[in-house]
């Protein structure tokens, strides 16, 4: 099958200042595919111009097979956007604020009704349907923008930090409910600075950074490419840091890699040998942590992991 998502060369200017500068990639039909990157890497624009809300600046971007700089309407009709915030009408009920969206789509009555039910039910809603949205707590809010964004039956759902300020039960729950959409053939674009989640619920993904896509794969792929196996993450003393610094500089190779931010040492590809060494140079044991390697490792490998104003 086609790709539901394809761009190539994708540009996004605004002036002179470049957002997206070139980018390439594909989305499978039923795929849940994520969009990683720090702040101002392009992830937005990416998803806007996706949604049809941003026009292309240069390039190619095709969504279901149209073209979204010609195509646009027929490009929104496919989708559903789940935003970042909750911009639901506190006026209304939880079941009216459904009502009103499906009109947008021109959903008739008889239809939206029992996509309506299927959609709160899905969600764990369907006691809540006459409540106010002043009454919902903020994982309920959270799921009724996810049970909004399903009204109009999307083949390609967009996600921008959908579990943004939830507690772990909740984030948890819609984790859930994404990965069962995702079993019925729902097409899933997502942008998270959740490296767990990203790592959780995507079947690829690719990391942006200042516009570019510097990295594209499986999650497991990227950890192994990208970081290794295991991780050593040590909190010397000022001390200890030099003997620390020389030990692994000189025992881990090429295959590794060490980085230093402030007063913790990072060591990536590492093995079990490595920590015990290092544990001999520290005096307290609880300061030397061996752990595998995840996907945030690799973010922050890629992207850096001081704070990029």
């Amino acid at each position: 099958m086609p790709p539901i998502i394809e761009a190539r060369s994708l540009f996004k200017r605004y002036g002179d200042f470049v957002a997206v500068a070139g980018i390439d990639f594909e989305v499978a039909e039923g795929e849940f595919f994520g969009l990683l990157g720090p702040n101002g890497a392009g992830k937005s624009s990416t998803i806007r111009m996706v949604s049809g809300v941003l026009p292309i600046t240069d390039g190619t971007l095709l969504v279901g097979g149209h073209d979204v700089y010609y195509e646009d309407r027929e490009v929104k009709r496919m989708i559903g956007v789940i935003p970042q915030d909750d911009n639901l009408d506190e006026d209304l009920t939880v079941r009216r604020n459904l009502e009103v969206y499906a009109r947008y789509y021109d959903i008739p009555k008889e239809v939206a009704r029992p996509r309506i039910d299927e959609a709160l039910e899905l969600m764990q809603l369907q006691d809540w349907g006459n409540a106010r949205i002043d009454n919902l707590s903020g994982g309920m809010k959270r799921r009724l923008v996810i049970a909004r964004g399903l009204i109009n039956e999307p083949r390609l759902l967009i996600l921008d930090e959908p579990t943004t300020g939830l507690d772990p039960q909740a984030r948890h729950l819609v984790w859930r409910k994404l990965r069962l959409l995702r079993e019925r053939g729902v097409t899933i674009l997502l942008t998270t600075h959740y490296m767990d989640e990203a790592e959780f619920l995507c079947d690829r993904l690719i990391i942006m950074d200042r516009g570019h896509n510097i990295a594209e794969g499986r999650p497991r792929e990227l950890i192994a490419r990208h970081a290794g196996r295991d991780v050593l993450e040590v909190h010397p003393t000022p001390a200890e840091r030099d003997a620390v610094l020389a030990e692994l500089e000189s025992t881990i190779g090429e295959s590794g890699r060490i980085e230093r931010i402030e007063d913790v040492v990072y060591a990536l590809g590492v093995t079990d040998h490595h920590r015990e060494r290092v544990e001999a140079l520290v005096n307290d044991p609880y300061r030397v942590h061996f752990r595998r390697a995840n996907l945030e490792d690799v973010f922050l490998s890629l992207t850096g992991r001081a704070l990029a104003e």
